[in-house]
């Protein structure tokens, strides 16, 4: 399978459109992009049954996070924070930045 087109990044703010979180927002803390797949922070939480191994001695009902498909997330921009569709723009040094639709501004962290 090869690679889908995502514009979503690591530690994004984003809000969950569809499904049983729908409305919930939470942080990306990762993303599987020949899925087109990502893992938002307390969104997609399932119960995992587990038995007793060396690895985990207690055993028991384990809680985590499940993909989500990145279709039903929608970025949420950090200067006007409102929900956003993403367009890429090259700076005049050459570098690609995602930026918001609606404000204009850039969506990239400050590093």
């Amino acid at each position: 399978m090869q690679n889908k087109c995502i514009k979503l990044k690591t530690n994004d703010q984003v809000e969950v459109l569809a499904g049983k979180d729908k409305g919930r927002v939470g942080k990306i803390l990762r993303v599987e992009p020949r899925e087109g797949k990502a893992v938002v922070e307390k969104i997609n939480v399932i119960k995992r049954h587990t038995k007793p191994s060396s690895a985990n001695q207690q055993g028991g009902i384990i809680e985590k996070e499940a993909p989500i498909h990145t279709s039903n997330l929608m970025l949420i921009c950090p200067k006007c924070s409102k929900t956003v569709r993403l367009g890429k723009k090259i700076l005049e040094d050459g570098t690609k930045v995602r930026i918001c639709k609606k404000c204009g501004e850039s969506v990239e962290p400050k590093a």
